[in-house]
């Protein structure tokens, strides 16, 4: 994907489990919130739960609930708990899977050797993005970083960057990647599912210092 050097990257801070950690989340400006209705994670909720804390976000930042080869009465009953939500699918969904909400949603791709992302991103025609994420044992990231070099030029979609992401690595992640949107969950964290408000402040600033330095350099 062909993004102009003015572009603004968009945050998405996952696996929020706490109101202090969502309303210090957007202080920090992210632009998206991820609650994992994933029960076998250690950063999940269950669906009262997601929509408790989704009812703290402002207008403009979105809500995402992430699910992981769910059922479409558990796609529902989230959707009737965070009704605006983007929908993120992290595990083994086929198209027809992500399709049957008719919502907006992410794909997650777990990125390794022999991943033929521009194969994937015709099969999935109707995702609003790919998420790129680290391809470990289960399903998520891990917390660790996967080989950027194997993102394919042309992506006709736009690309979420997520794995082992912190403060320090996304300025990399952005130079590198040029990606619509960076998603951070155990970089910005003091313990599982229990966010650190200071390392989520460090973490939108670096998005916003590495936006205004490439922009600078156009």
């Amino acid at each position: 994907m062909t993004l102009s050097l003015q572009h603004r990257t968009r945050i998405k801070i996952c696996g929020l489990t706490r109101e202090a950690d969502v309303d210090a989340a957007v202080a920090a400006g992210a632009d998206a919130i991820g609650f994992v209705l994933y029960p076998r994670s250690p950063r999940a909720v269950d669906v009262a739960r997601a929509g408790v804390l989704a009812r703290r976000l402002p207008p403009f930042v979105t809500p995402v609930l992430l699910f992981v080869n769910a059922t479409p009465a558990e796609v529902a009953a989230g959707l009737a708990a965070v009704p605006h939500a983007l929908l993120q699918f992290h595990g083994d969904e086929a198209p027809a899977d992500c399709d049957a909400a008719r919502r907006p949603y992410l794909r997650a791709v777990r990125m390794a050797p022999g991943v033929d992302l521009l194969d994937f991103t015709t099969r999935f025609p109707h995702a609003a993005g790919l998420l790129l994420d680290a391809h470990v044992e289960g399903y998520g990231g891990g917390g660790k970083v996967f080989d950027w070099s194997l993102i394919p030029h042309g992506v006709p979609a736009p690309v979420v960057l997520s794995g082992g992401l912190n403060p320090a690595s996304v300025t990399d992640g952005i130079a590198q990647v040029r990606p619509w949107a960076v998603d951070v969950s155990s970089g910005v964290e003091s313990a599982k599912g229990i966010k650190d408000a200071g390392l989520m402040r460090r973490f939108c600033q670096a998005v916003r210092d590495t936006d205004a330095r490439l922009a600078d350099q156009s």
